[in-house]
């Protein structure tokens, strides 16, 4: 067996036979120079991101705290405990800046290394670059490191033209960040970034795959790809199996000042008969505070499994008419800022093809959320005038998507 094994394994290369060992594992990031990471050899001055002129979105508690931290360290409510630990993952945080440098590294410490065996270490502990302004950003580049470390410093891009360019930076997903330091070269110019339309904030509270499972990087989450639509800062509460709608949340979702809009999407965390407990209770609690903000309930996606186990279909479509049923419910006793998006539709045709695992999203499937959520949100946020989306309609599907 050695032999035929040794002989299946000859290859000839410019009339040379090589012979290709059998008994060692395949490292394609030494065979492949494109795969392999970049190092810094030139001195860069490292700059703190809390610190102006950067602006960092995305951290609703941050000015007062200065932590990267998706809730407050001592809220008011008490937190459940996986939820107090999911805060400290990263998603949906941004570092927005504007500058001239021709070279463009971080350093990173971690609260932890890559650990998930159906999402890209790239998704879970790296971050993201875009350069260009509101509605022009345009991906350039995701950090590249040894994913075995919690501490890495890696280059985003070294030497461009010295020309001013808008830059978004996009924390890493489903890890926390304890210290970040932006490097640029020493002669570089720094700049606040492009200001947002509206001080105001879309709020989304949710699941694992409001939280980003399974983007391949950061910027790939629903609602990163959201955020580069519209020029307005997003909040990304997902919490990944831990969302559950408890009144403990909606109480402190309530204290987040300027909401923009209240999005809903954590159905996929709760069975059918806790969504009928929660639901009605999370909306009542947020409207003593936020009587007019609107709110966008979304019944969850489709799971692949469905087509196999009619029971997964049927208690999913018992659930999504339970938030239909409640949104119908609150416009009826004239609530007429909240609406309804049935899910089931955002991963359109061959919704199978759009998961890792059946249930989290690949960048397909997240990019296929986020151009069915898209029109919904612009009639929402006022932003179009077009009819894709009617927020006084009574049909099934109120969205007609």
């Amino acid at each position: 067996m050695t032999k035929i094994c040794t002989e299946a394994c000859k290859s000839k290369r410019n009339g040379v036979v090589i012979l290709m060992s059998d008994n060692k594992s395949i490292n394609a990031m030494q065979l492949d120079s494109n795969m392999q990471i970049e190092t810094n050899e030139k001195s860069l001055y490292w700059h703190s991101p809390l610190k102006p002129p950067f602006q960092i979105a995305g951290f609703g508690w941050l000015q007062g705290e200065g932590r990267y931290r998706r809730l407050p360290e001592k809220p008011a409510w008490e937190l459940p405990q996986a939820v107090n630990l999911l805060a400290n993952c990263t998603s949906g945080g941004q570092i927005r800046f504007t500058t001239d440098a021709i070279s463009f590294s971080v350093k990173v410490k971690l609260k932890g290394a890559a650990d998930m065996y159906h999402m890209p270490a790239t998704g879970q502990c790296g971050f993201d670059c875009y350069l260009g302004g509101p509605g022009e950003q345009m991906y350039y580049g995701t950090t590249k490191y040894d994913h075995q470390l919690a501490e890495y410093e890696s280059v985003l891009f070294a030497n461009l033209n010295r020309e001013t360019r808008d830059i978004t930076l996009n924390f890493p997903l489903y890890q926390g960040v304890d210290e970040l330091w932006i490097g640029l070269d020493p002669a570089a110019q720094l700049f606040p970034p492009p200001v947002y339309e509206s001080k105001k904030k879309v709020i989304v509270y949710g699941t694992s795959i409001t939280q980003g499972a399974c983007a391949s990087r950061p910027g790939m989450s629903y609602t990163n790809i959201l955020s580069r639509r519209f020029n307005i800062e997003f909040l990304n509460l997902g919490f990944s199996g831990s969302g559950k709608g408890e009144p403990e949340l909606a109480h402190l979702l309530a204290e987040i000042e300027d909401p923009a809009c209240l999005i809903l999407d954590y159905e996929a965390n709760v069975s059918t008969e806790l969504l009928q407990q929660t639901l009605p209770n999370f909306i009542a609690i947020y409207r003593e505070r936020h009587r007019t903000t609107p709110i966008l309930v979304i019944s969850r996606i489709t799971h692949a499994k469905e087509r196999f186990e009619a029971q997964m279909a049927k208690d999913r479509a018992d659930r999504k008419q339970i938030a239909k049923r409640t949104v119908e419910e609150r416009r009826e006793r004239n609530d007429a800022n909240i609406y309804f998006c049935d899910g089931s539709h955002l991963l359109g045709e061959e919704a199978q093809e759009c998961t890792v695992d059946g249930s989290h999203p690949t960048d397909l499937g997240f990019l296929r959320m986020a151009d069915g959520l898209t029109p919904i949100l612009q009639q929402i946020l006022g932003q179009t005038k077009e009819n894709s989306f009617d927020p006084q309609s009574t049909k099934d599907d109120l969205g007609n998507i």
